[in-house]
């Protein structure tokens, strides 16, 4: 497996050749250094730790783990990924590793939307609206007389967005070695100045 630390600066679009409009990401990546190695003698796991980016301050636990790699790293995201591919540490991830046309994968945070009701959260359909009903934007009934508890899982109000996401089948449009930047085509989670990963399990 193969996988870099990028930040989604914008999207935008681009014009090929025959004038096609092609919507884009584009993706700033940041020096990446791989930190820590797991294995499966020691931990029960194989995986390495990358840090990318630069954070300010840093907590005891943090700087001593990070002494043991470069005492003037400081990376600001710190990602595990587990793969038995040999890595070993202070090793540098560059953008060499992927091509252009090739197919990845991306990992972010999605946009939180905060606390959302049934319809937006779930696309529950809505009550009638004449006739004096009240029960436009309402969940309605929530469990029956047993087992007398809502079941877990139940689709409800909540917290919308804010979680774990991976889009998969994303093609590299452009890679610019100059300025560490490439440009992905479509959508990838997160809003702007957020952290995504991008991988692969073609080691080619």
């Amino acid at each position: 497996m193969k996988a870099i630390l990028g930040k989604k600066i914008l999207m935008t679009r681009i014009f090929n050749e025959t004038g096609v409009q092609i919507p884009v990401t584009l993706i700033k990546l940041e020096n990446n250094i791989v930190t820590q190695i797991k294995t499966q003698e020691k931990d029960g796991y194989a995986a390495f730790q990358i840090g990318a980016g630069v954070k300010k301050k840093f907590n005891k636990p943090e700087l001593g783990h990070l002494k043991k790699v470069d005492e003037n790293l400081k990376p600001k995201v710190l990602y595990e990924i587990k793969t038995d591919k040999t890595y070993q540490v202070g090793d540098s991830l560059t953008i060499d590793q992927f091509k252009e046309e090739e197919m990845i994968n991306v990992t972010g945070v999605s946009k939180g939307k905060g606390f959302a009701g049934t319809v937006k959260r779930h696309n529950f359909s809505l009550g009638p609206k004449t006739h004096g009903s009240h029960n436009y934007r309402q969940p309605g009934s929530i469990g029956s007389t047993y087992p007398e508890r809502v079941i877990k899982g139940k689709k409800m109000a909540g917290h919308m967005g804010h979680e774990r996401v991976t889009v998969k089948n994303i093609e590299i449009i452009k890679i610019d070695d100059q300025s560490q930047e490439v440009l992905l085509r479509g959508a990838v989670p997160g809003p702007k100045n957020t952290n995504v990963l991008i991988w692969s399990h073609n080691e080619s």
